[in-house]
């Protein structure tokens, strides 16, 4: 049994999702359609490119505790070609803050609260307790990986995980865009003061997702297409005002890609609604 796929097996056996990554940190297809990226993935993308396989099976969401998946085809004759073990924090329930570089792990340090560090080959991964969106660019040389995002596994660490902080969360938080918008952007007009957010009603919120789920599941054609308009509609309707949660954006994302959107197709139509929009 080789070194990886045994430090894959103890992680699994302690519920952090993992898979493996050959070099490039690029992970392999996890089934028989996209193994060697020949569904049309190209071999310096941390995701697949265009693919037409029905199945969830890339990157994070290939990330798994099941022994029989990681012992099993199509992962068994790759972990002798497995250059690192990679975990999703976020299904492990934690937050990674990747630092890449000494200057941004001494603005963590007097930053942010102290947790659990574990050393990169060119800074720190802080780890925290608890998920949020991932994002990439928080701020210079500054990541945030943790719901729908992989991490390579370093080791356990040192120190004491603590629970994720507002000063973390709030990196991920963009403020308003000033640049004039685009000819025909859509507006969003902002909450007015005075009162609770109506978004905050659960049912109100939760019946805006079912409706989204469902406008993509019923979709007869031209998927794509429907996934970024119904991205930008649940984002112009709920979007400015700090409701969405990641629960709710794991909701649309497994409807789109029980659809047979690829992760990373949901990820540009969800990127290229925020950016329609200025959030």
């Amino acid at each position: 049994m080789s070194t990886h796929l045994r430090t894959a097996l103890g992680l699994a056996a302690r519920a952090v999702p993992v898979l493996p990554l050959r070099a490039g940190k690029v992970p392999f297809g996890n089934c028989r359609s996209c193994q060697g990226n020949a569904c049309g993935g190209r071999p310096n993308m941390k995701v697949p490119g265009p693919c037409d396989c029905p199945r969830v099976c890339h990157a994070w969401a290939a990330a798994t505790t099941a022994p029989a998946v990681l012992t099993g085809r199509p992962w068994a004759p790759v972990w002798e070609q497995t250059q690192a073990v990679a975990y999703h924090p976020g299904g492990a329930g934690l937050t990674v803050v990747d630092l890449d570089n000494d200057q941004a792990v001494e603005w963590a340090r007097q930053t942010l609260p102290a947790t659990r560090t574990v050393p990169t080959t060119r800074g720190e991964h802080w780890i925290y307790r608890g998920t949020m969106r991932s994002v990439n660019a928080v701020r210079p040389d500054v990541d945030i990986k943790s719901t729908m995002s992989y991490a390579r596994w370093l080791g356990p660490g040192t120190g004491t995980m603590t629970e994720l902080p507002d000063a973390v969360r709030a990196l991920a938080v963009k403020e308003p865009s000033t640049a004039r918008p685009a000819p025909h952007a859509i507006t969003v007009p902002a909450r007015s003061g005075g009162g609770d957010c109506p978004h905050r009603v659960p049912a109100y919120l939760d019946r805006g997702i079912a409706m989204a789920e469902q406008r993509i599941t019923e979709a007869p054609c031209a998927v794509h297409a429907t996934v970024y308009r119904t991205f930008l509609a649940v984002l112009s309707a709920h979007g400015r005002c700090g409701c969405l949660t990641d629960t709710h954006i794991m909701r649309l994302f497994t409807a789109a890609q029980t659809k047979g959107e690829t992760a990373r197709h949901c990820t540009d139509a969800w990127t290229n609604a925020l950016t329609r929009l200025g959030l």
